[in-house]
C-alpha cells in the first residue's frame, strides 16, 4: 500500500507545477541589424523629401540601439530623436497621440517629449522598441519618416515572430 501512494504521489506532482506561473520571462528583442534597418528606413524616407534628420531607435526598455544623423542634419537632432524615442517606448503609443500631455508634470520628466516623432514598434502582438526622427519642418513629416522606416522592416518582423 505503501508503494502505490508512493507512486500516486510522485504521478501527481508534476500536474501542480504545472499550474504555478513561470519563474523566468522570455523576451524578444530588435536585432542590431533590424533596428538599423528602421533608422535607414527612416533616413531614406526623408531624403525623399529634401529633408535631413537625425534617428534613434531604442530597445523596450528605452535603451539606445542605433543613432544615425544625416550629414547636414543639425547636432541636435540626436538629442530629440532620442527624447521622442524614449517617450514612445516609455507610453508604448506614438508621441503625435501625447501631445496634450505636454502641459502636464510629465512634461518635466528628463527624456520626454509630447510632439510628433516618435512611434512604437510593435509586430505580431509583441512590443519590441521605438523610433524616434528629428529635424523635418514639423513633427507630423517626422512620423511620416518614421512610419516609413517601420514599414521596411514590419512584413519580416511578424514572420519572425
Amino acid at each position: 500500500m505503501r508503494k502505490l501512494i508512493a507512486l500516486l504521489a510522485v504521478l501527481i506532482m508534476p500536474v501542480a507545477h504545472a499550474d504555478e506561473e513561470a519563474m523566468v520571462v522570455s523576451v524578444k528583442r530588435l536585432t542590431m541589424e533590424t533596428a538599423l534597418k528602421i533608422a535607414q528606413g527612416t533616413i531614406d524616407a526623408c531624403r525623399k523629401k529634401g529633408i535631413q534628420v537625425g534617428v534613434t531607435v531604442v530597445d523596450r526598455s528605452g535603451n539606445t540601439q542605433v543613432v544615425l544623423r544625416d550629414v547636414l542634419a543639425p547636432d541636435l537632432t540626436l538629442g530629440i530623436s532620442y527624447q521622442k524615442a524614449y517617450t514612445a517606448v516609455s507610453f508604448l503609443a506614438a508621441t503625435s497621440a501625447l501631445t496634450s500631455q505636454g502641459k502636464s508634470a510629465l512634461a518635466h520628466v528628463d527624456n520626454m517629449f509630447f510632439g510628433a516623432g516618435g512611434l512604437p514598434v510593435q509586430a505580431a502582438g509583441q512590443f519590441l522598441g521605438a523610433v524616434g526622427v528629428s529635424g523635418a519642418p514639423g513633427g507630423e513629416i517626422d512620423e511620416e519618416c518614421a512610419q516609413a522606416g517601420l514599414e521596411a522592416v514590419v512584413d519580416d518582423l511578424e514572420m519572425s515572430l
